[in-house]
């Protein structure tokens, strides 16, 4: 909305309105009928600038029950149907059936003109959906047909040039092709140090090497561990996550410690 339409014309928002949902083929086909219509300053006795796209159809049944409301004798009989004014393309359906509704979320209808002017045309009272009519089933089926045709046909082609004679192809001397040098070969990757292969250990050995560790020193990094066993880190993280508490806070936050039953175990064995 911009900054000038400060103001809604309400004149004629207790209007009752028919609301529509129509499918993509029908609206082109009205547009195109729109387009091809005269307009006001076009010549002629009675120049049409709305032309008749469409007319509705309503049958009524003069033996049916007085007691039976409108409404819903019309979402019985399904007796409300739309014919196309102008000659439709192809397969496009002529005839439609249209299911009509009276209980949806209230809404009302908004229009803008060209000035930026906002209008309330009316409010909803009937809503219809759209479906082809028996009578344009075969053609409706062709019409969907062609539709899958034509989703299915590849944008990509391949042409053939003649008489080209690869001047496409041919670098320009300024693109010619220099002989890689001894400068230009591949120099081999050093492995780091910290990426050198570590072999385990056995297990049990393993583990009397770490509490040996904990008894010089209570706290040990990850990293410092690695460094004194010379052990690959997932084996020695499963090692530490059996025997250690990891601390997540406190003054000794990111190193490991005996868990109380191991830790009471070095402490006795220290003592003796």
């Amino acid at each position: 909305m911009s900054e000038e339409a400060k103001y809604l014309e309400t004149a004629r928002a207790d209007r009752s309105l028919w609301l529509m949902k129509c499918p993509t083929v029908v609206s082109r086909a009205w547009q195109e009928a729109a387009a091809a219509a005269p307009g006001p300053d076009a010549g002629g006795a009675n120049p049409n600038p709305s032309p008749v796209v469409a007319k509705v159809i309503l049958s009524l049944d003069p033996l049916r029950d007085d007691d039976m409301p409108s409404q819903t004798w019309c979402l019985m009989t399904q007796q409300i149907k739309m014919e196309m004014a102008q000659a439709c393309s192809g397969n496009t359906p002529k005839s439609y059936s249209l299911n009509m509704y009276s209980d949806f979320v209230p809404m009302c209808i908004f229009s803008e003109s060209n000035q930026g002017k906002l209008a309330c045309e009316g409010k909803v009272e009937k809503k219809f959906d759209m479906k082809p009519h028996r009578e344009n089933l075969m053609d409706y089926g062709k019409l969907c047909r062609e539709r899958t045709n034509m989703s299915m046909v590849k944008p990509r082609k391949t042409e053939l040039i003649l008489d080209d004679n690869g001047k496409g192809m041919r670098p320009l001397p300024v693109h010619q092709l220099i002989p890689p040098g001894p400068k230009d070969k591949k120099k081999v990757p050093v492995p780091k140090a910290n990426e050198t292969k570590r072999t385990r250990m056995d297990r049990g050995e393993l583990e009397k090497k770490l509490f040996k560790l904990f008894e010089s020193q209570p706290n040990w990094s990850l990293k410092q561990l690695m460094q004194k066993t010379n052990q690959p880190e997932q084996f020695l993280k499963e090692i530490l996550n059996e025997i250690c508490v990891y601390n997540k806070r406190g003054p000794n936050q990111g190193t490991h410690e005996l868990k109380p039953e191991y830790k009471k175990y070095t402490e006795d064995k220290a003592t003796n």
